[in-house]
């Protein structure tokens, strides 16, 4: 298995970067968007097999996990970066279309 490796220093720059561009001077981003496909991370990662359990998830629903995150950080658990990845694939669909 491959190992990806991922430098936490570069990481927080190249999002600083994408977050800078997509805001513009913006105090809040609008995204139009809200129900979405989801896959089970064990099947996500099977690329060799097609996922057959799809369920839908909501991007107000991941933002407000977010939301509770902030309000209380001993909230912040391994789930608020799929919640992340959520809202965050949004905004770049958003930004691209």
């Amino acid at each position: 298995m491959l190992m990806v490796e991922i430098p936490v220093d570069k990481l927080k720059d190249v999002f600083a970067l994408l977050l800078e561009r997509v805001c513009s001077g913006e105090e809040v981003l609008r995204v139009n968007r809200e129900a979405f496909w989801s896959i089970p991370a064990d099947e996500a990662y099977e690329v060799y097999s097609e996922p057959c359990e799809l369920t839908i998830g909501m991007l107000s629903e991941s933002w407000s996990q977010l939301e509770s995150m902030l309000a209380d950080p001993d909230r912040a658990v391994g789930s608020g970066f799929v919640w992340l990845a959520e809202v965050l694939r949004a905004i770049g669909d958003e930004a691209t279309s």
